[in-house]
Parts: structure tokens; C-alpha cells; sequence
């Protein structure tokens, strides 16, 4: 059993959003009329607000069409809050502000071809001539309505809400931050004529607010249709357990604002979001939206892979939404904006603005494979040792949210421990031949993966074995996707590869974007779909003291620059790693695996993420 919640897209139902408006004769001749004027309505006692600021012979309607022209009362040029010259303007009019800061307060409003929105306030509380623009970059949603038993039955609204970046006064960096406007439209004592222009408005401006990038790079980016609805995940225990709490209070006000409606189902269990996806109809979803940790996203995605139609299933778009602890997808999306750093409810709030937005791109997966027989598929890290070991440990400190793995950090310094191993790996732009056209390459169906007996942990005599486990991916038969990079266990791996000379290790971590937490920027060099596993150990020898400054250094990326002796960095296709003594723990994605060889491989654009234009 599962606890679902749905929510339908805001203002009716999707037909009635989705209504054209009606467009009498008189009022298209009227509209058509008032463009080649320059000024396209005028709210009743507009002219009465606007005297006191208008100089002699002005008048709200001159203001207006010298906003169109692109002109000032003053004759100068109005350009783009970016800078650049003057655009063209599309839309232009008079209206009131709702709800009004005065009685009669009311503005000027245009509507450039660079999406911009231009707002000059008409009444005596703005010096003449200050312009508010509005960039619809940041715009998520504007709709129009009408309002029952409003002192003006006739008037109909447009609401627009951005949410621009804004430098605070206690800290160096910039935050979004919510901005809503509301404008009334009384041109006509026609309620169908009123709501139609509020229409044209909300819709034009929903059309300038599409993002750009949809036409670069050959289709790379896509869009999200409006509305929609999406599919929720939500796990209330992740982190602090304030997840369901967040959600109601900070995301699904903004979904509401993007016209979005969505399903909420609340996991009860360890892998019940696995099997909800492996199991649900998905053609309903535009998306599927992750408000956890990193932990409830590897599920999702597997569960995706074991689908019978998973080359459809897993471009299905993901959403991440932090509620976890470690949050290393969402630290990372927002790390290739270059932002900055924020902190957990501005982490939240960005990645909620990229749903909003819609726009999703392609995601790199990692396929791994177990000596045991399992086949699982990574969209983080995979990871032996120190790091792994933390990760573990401080599932304990959990209520303590992201300080969890400070307070774990330091409790295992205490007592450093060594890993014993061989790790092997392709480096990125080796341009040898891939084993993929031999019939030993890994995939669905391999012999080594499903019916091996005994898998060794190296080249050299057995230090112990498993027995194959049930496959995930592989013994489900839906999987298909085969692994032309790697070679059963039983076979020594490719002689173009590397054999790191180190058997000993104090952690090893292969991670495919740049966070592996909040706070921890490990791969500052890594991109959405880079097609590269950037593969970090550190090997025995290291001190305490090392360790800790590599710890502080990752805050801002830079423990590279310390050019520790033992400290390595690698990008690699592939890697294969066999542990010679069974200890220590090994995570995929922060989720624990037995002690046992593992190998794996990069899969180029495999699944899609919401993103924003900066990735």
C-alpha cells in the first residue's frame, strides 16, 4: 500500500485553461485600432491617478505609446534591463494594479520582444519616469481570471510570477525570490472582452517566458508541456524528516504558479518507489519528481531500467526536489548554473524553479556490475572505503541533516583504515578497441553475470567467493542494454586498460557530477553529460591531517590544488575494482552494497534530468 495525493493544475480544469479566448469582431477591430496608436487598453480613472506625476501636455496614454516607441516623457531611449539597446514591443497598455496601493493606483505596462516586462507606476508614489522590468527568464507562470462578486463584476485579471536573484544584505552570494504582480483590465463593461485581453497578455508572456536553449545543440533540451501533470515521490523520513512539510509549503505553491498538477505518492518502505515505478502507467506523467535524497532517485531509476519498455521509460524527464541529507544531484544541477553556493531551502527553491521552467536535458547513467550477479545502474557515485564508510556510519546522525556526515567524518579520523584492493580502469580518450564486438562483452544474458558459480576477486588465487544473488536488472530480462566496455570477472580485464601499482587505499570513489553532497564539491570540472566517470582514490599512507584538509579544500573544490602525493584523479570509461580482503563498505548512490569486485561503465545520455539552461 502506498498513501497517494492529486493535485490538478491551478484555475479549472486543464479544458478550461486550455480555452482560446472568444474574440468579437468590435473588440479585435478595437485591439487592431489601439496597436497602431501605440497603447493597447486604459483602466478607467487612469488619467485622474497619472495628473499629479505627468508633466504639462502629458497624459497616461502619451506615457504608454512612448513606452511602445521605446522613448521616455524625457525623449530617452529605454533599453533592456541587461543593457542592450532597445527592443521591440509587442503589447503595451494601461492598468491597475490589484490588489492597488491606492485607490486609483495605476501603470503603464509593455511588453518587449526581448521579454521584458516594462512597468512605470502612473500615480505620485514613483519618481517620473523610474521603469520596474520584469525579465521573463524568471518568469514560471501567468494566468488570467475572472473573480465572482468583485466590486467590478466586468474586470478581469492577469497575474505574472517571477522569481529573479537578489542579492542579500547578510551574505555575499545572490537567492531567488518571489515576485508577483497582479493587473486588472476594465476596458470594456464586457466581462467576455475584458478576459480576453487579460488572455492575450498571459498568453503572450507565457510565450516570450520559454526558455531559449530549446533551439541550440541539435534538440539537447526539451520542454515540458503546460499545464501538465507529474508524478510525485516523496519520502517523509529522508533527512530531517521535513520533507512532506517542504513540499506543501514551498513547492506545491510554486507548481500551482507553473500551472503544474501533480500525484503524490508517499514511499512507506525501502525500495517501494522501485517497484511503483516498475509497476505504474507513466503515460499519465509528463515527469517524475523526486522530493528526497539521492537514495530515492537510484531507486526510481532502477526501477525504471527493469521496465519492459525501459528505453521509453527512462527518458521519461526526472526531477530532483533536495529532502535528503547528502543532496549531490541538486547541489550539482545548481553548481553548473554558477550560482554559487546556497543553502538548503534556496537549494530547494532553485530546483523547484527548474521544474517550473520545464526545460530538461540529457543525464549520463553508470551501469555497474557485482561479482555476485547483480546489474544496478548509477546516476552518482560508486564508492569503497573512507568516503563509503562515512556515508554508512552516519545513517545514525540522520536527524541532524547534512551535519550528519561532518559529525561521521570525524569519528572514523579517529581510527583511519586501510582497503586492500586492485582497481583497474579505461581512461577517457583511449582510442583502442572496445571488447564490445566479442561475444565475452557484459550484457543481458552474459554467461559470467547469471550462471557463474564462483566469481575470484583477482587474477591470483581466491581469497574467498560469493554465490550469485537473484539479479536485479539482469534476471528481470527487460534490461537489454549491453556493456560493451567491460568482460566477465573471470577473464583479466583488456590490456589497453590501467592497473593502478597501488593495492592499498584508504577510500575510492567514482562519481559522475560534481557534488557527492550539499557541501561536498568534489569534481568541480564534471557536467551533466560529460560521458566520463571521474574516478578519485587516495592511497594508504595519507594522514589524519591530509584528510582533514582535503575535507575543508572539497568545500570549494579545490583539494586538487593541494598536490597530495595521495591523492589521485582520474576520468575514466570504465573502471573494475576487486577487493583483496572483504572490508569496508561500498555504496552506489549512498545505498550500501556487500564487499565484492564490482566493474562498471559510462552510458552517454541515457536518461533525462530537469535542468536549467546553465548545464
Amino acid at each position: 500500500m502506498h498513501s497517494q495525493i492529486t493535485e490538478s493544475p491551478p484555475g479549472g480544469s486543464r479544458e478550461q485553461r486550455a480555452r482560446a479566448p472568444v474574440w468579437k469582431p468590435a473588440l479585435r477591430r478595437s485591439l487592431i485600432s489601439q496597436a497602431a496608436k501605440g497603447c493597447n487598453a486604459r483602466a478607467p480613472g487612469a488619467a485622474a491617478a497619472a495628473a499629479p506625476s505627468a508633466r504639462a501636455g502629458s497624459s497616461p496614454l502619451h506615457e504608454a505609446a512612448a513606452m511602445e516607441r521605446g522613448l521616455s516623457d524625457s525623449g530617452e531611449t529605454l533599453r533592456s534591463s541587461s543593457g542592450g539597446p532597445s527592443r521591440e514591443v509587442v503589447l503595451s497598455g494601461i492598468f491597475s494594479l490589484a490588489p492597488a496601493a491606492a485607490p486609483k493606483s495605476s501603470c503603464a505596462l509593455s511588453l518587449t520582444s526581448s521579454a521584458e516586462l516594462l512597468l512605470r507606476r502612473l500615480d505620485t508614489s514613483e519618481p517620473s519616469g523610474s521603469i520596474t522590468a520584469l525579465s521573463l527568464s524568471d518568469c514560471i507562470g501567468c494566468y488570467a481570471f475572472q473573480r465572482k462578486g468583485a466590486p467590478e463584476p466586468a474586470a478581469a485579471y492577469f497575474t505574472v510570477f517571477c522569481y529573479p536573484f537578489k542579492k542579500g544584505w547578510w551574505v555575499s552570494g545572490e537567492s531567488r525570490h518571489r515576485v508577483a504582480k497582479t493587473f486588472r483590465v476594465l476596458e470594456s463593461q464586457e466581462a467576455e472582452e475584458n478576459r480576453s485581453i487579460a488572455e492575450t497578455w498571459a498568453r503572450k508572456i507565457m510565450e516570450l517566458s520559454t526558455p531559449s536553449t530549446l533551439s541550440l545543440q541539435e534538440a539537447t533540451f526539451g520542454l515540458l508541456s503546460r499545464p501538465c501533470q507529474v508524478m510525485v515521490l516523496l519520502n517523509p523520513r529522508s533527512g530531517s524528516g521535513r520533507a512532506l512539510q517542504l513540499f506543501k509549503s514551498q513547492v506545491q505553491p510554486m507548481l500551482t504558479e507553473a500551472n503544474i498538477g501533480f500525484s503524490m505518492f508517499i514511499t512507506e518502505k525501502n525500495n517501494h518507489a522501485w517497484d511503483l515505478v516498475r509497476k505504474t502507467d507513466l503515460s499519465m506523467y509528463s515527469a517524475l519528481v523526486i522530493m528526497a535524497g539521492d537514495g530515492l532517485l537510484y531507486e526510481v531509476i532502477n526501477g525504471l531500467m527493469e521496465r519492459p519498455d525501459w528505453e521509453s521509460a527512462i527518458q521519461k524527464p526526472l526531477a530532483i526536489l533536495p529532502g535528503g541529507s547528502g543532496n549531490a544531484l541538486a547541489a550539482s544541477l545548481n553548481h553548473y548554473t554558477s550560482k554559487g553556493h546556497f543553502n538548503k531551502e534556496e537549494l530547494l527553491m532553485n530546483c523547484t524553479y527548474f521544474l517550473c521552467k520545464g526545460l530538461h536535458a540529457p543525464m549520463d547513467l553508470m551501469s555497474l556490475h557485482t561479482a555476485s550477479g547483480k546489474r544496478l545502474f548509477s546516476f552518482l557515485s560508486f564508492g569503497w572505503g573512507f568516503i563509503s564508510d562515512v556515508d554508512i556510519a552516519s545513517e545514525r546522525y540522520r536527524k541532524l541533516g547534512g551535519a550528519r556526515f561532518t559529525v561521521g567524518t570525524f569519528q572514523l579520523l579517529t581510527t583511519l583504515q586501510v582497503y586492500k584492493g586492485r582497481l583497474s580502469y579505461l581512461p577517457c580518450g583511449d582510442q583502442s578497441p572496445s571488447p564490445g564486438s566479442s561475444p565475452s562483452a557484459v550484457g543481458h544474458g552474459s554467461p559470467s553475470a547469471l550462471h557463474s558459480e564462483q566469481f575470484s576477486f583477482s587474477s591470483k588465487k581466491s581469497l574467498y567467493s560469493f554465490f550469485p544473488s537473484v539479479s536485479s536488472c539482469a534476471s528481470s530480462k527487460s534490461c537489454l542494454l549491453e556493456d560493451s566496455l567491460l568482460v566477465p570477472f573471470e577473464q583479466p580485464v583488456p590490456e589497453h586498460w590501467t592497473v593502478a601499482p597501488e593495492e592499498e587505499f584508504v577510500s575510492i570513489i567514482c562519481i559522475q557530477h560534481s557534488h557527492l553532497g550539499a557541501d561536498l564539491l568534489l569534481a568541480p570540472q564534471a557536467k551533466l553529460y560529460d560521458d566520463a566517470i571521474h574516478l578519485f582514490y587516495v592511497t594508504a599512507g595519507v594522514s589524519r591531517l591530509s584528510m582533514v584538509k582535503f575535507f575543508m579544500a572539497m568545500d570549494k573544490g579545490t583539494h586538487l590544488a593541494l598536490n597530495s602525493p595521495y591523492l589521485h584523479y582520474v576520468p575514466v570509461k570504465a573502471f573494475r575494482l576487486e577487493p583483496l580482503v572483504r572490508k569496508g563498505s561500498m555504496t552506489v548512490d549512498g545505498e550500501l552494497l556487500p564487499c565484492e569486485p564490482v566493474q562498471g561503465q559510462m552510458h552517454r545520455r541515457l536518461a533525462r534530468v530537469i535542468s536549467s539552461t546553465g548545464s
